[in-house]
């Protein structure tokens, strides 16, 4: 298959981040022009027939970080899952090709390599763990100082997400970046604090406050080495049961199943509510994916409790290794 045009600068969209909302130069104590320029623009093409496909969508768009002067991109993985071809954009209009490297399941990071000169500083990594509400932050997208965010960070806390995804510490920052996938969390110094995962509202009407999740740069360096040598982390792979599950004011309900999925084939449903991981209670979703990953590494056996129609019952799945689902990376 012939793989799709390089994009040009005029395929973007023309937007801007505000002037009141973008950060300024002399408030920074770090070149800002050059920071930014190592945001880079990121389209990833995956084939209709990818797992994926129907769910994330065949044409993504984002961003990426440049963090290794070879040209080594960092971004958030589910831009790249699945992905048959990768094209990177720089702020004065070129475009490379890239591979896809790896995407960890655990933390949410892909990598992805460029196939030509990028010509970037890399962005030097942060310390994340320091880092605490209230700080002055910039989250910025490819396309530079009109596509970044002066942002703060308005918490860092657990972050549990509906399709098996669970941080034990992610931050939160506001205002949101409208266009958040893979933008890059810059601290006070200059350096990379984060990356862009989701945005999230809190409250209700005028009330409301967008914020966006970013993952913290702290997950990176211990898992890297080996995303680089193998594609994984050595970390065994996670009990993965094709589930996406909900938070409401009756507990924690399926929402639906992963197509042939371990959860689709023992027959769970939409509104079923999950009670329990064997015989301990659930009462959110952290609490069932920290249960269910302590049942054992992918293809152990997981028993839910599971109330339908007004009476439990119990379902025994076979738990899944998620990767085996996915389309490997195409390198070439």
């Amino acid at each position: 298959m012939r793989a799709p045009d390089p994009p040009s600068a005029g395929d973007e969209p023309g937007w801007e981040i505000p002037d009141r909302l973008q950060p300024n130069a002399g408030d920074c104590g770090f070149d800002l022009e050059r920071v930014l320029a190592s945001v880079v623009g990121l389209r990833a093409q995956v084939p209709a027939n990818a797992y994926t496909a129907a769910t994330l969508g065949t044409e993504r768009t984002g961003s990426g970080v440049v963090i290794r002067a070879d040209g080594l991109v960092l971004t958030i993985g589910y831009l790249i899952t699945e992905a048959e071809s990768v094209w990177l954009s720089t702020a004065d209009g070129r475009a490379v090709p890239a591979d896809v490297l790896a995407y960890d399941q655990p933390t949410g990071f892909g990598l992805v390599q460029a196939l030509g000169r990028l010509g970037l500083d890399p962005l030097p990594l942060g310390d994340s763990e320091t880092v605490g509400s209230g700080a002055p932050v910039i989250v910025a997208a490819a396309g530079g100082r009109e596509h970044a965010v002066r942002s703060k960070v308005v918490s860092k806390q657990p972050f549990a997400g509906y399709w098996e995804y669970f941080l034990e510490e992610a931050f939160f920052t506001a205002p949101a970046h409208p266009f958040w996938s893979g933008a890059a969390l810059i601290g006070a110094d200059g350096r990379l604090l984060g990356v862009g995962s989701l945005i999230l509202q809190q409250g209700d009407g005028a009330q409301r406050v967008d914020m966006n999740m970013l993952v913290p740069i702290g997950l990176l360096p211990p898992i890297l080495d080996d995303l680089l040598a193998t594609g994984q982390s050595k970390v065994p792979p996670r009990p993965w049961l094709g589930l996406y599950a909900t938070e409401t004011d009756s507990g924690v309900m399926v929402g639906g199943t992963a197509s042939n999925g371990p959860a689709a084939r023992a027959g769970l449903r939409q509104g079923d509510r999950i009670v329990a991981v064997g015989v301990d209670d659930v009462d959110d979703l952290a609490s069932l994916w920290r249960k269910v990953w302590a049942a054992g590494p992918a293809g152990v056996p997981v028993v839910l409790r599971v109330e339908r129609g007004g009476s439990v019952q119990t379902v025994r799945l076979i738990s899944a290794d998620r990767a085996t689902f996915l389309r490997r990376p195409l390198l070439h």
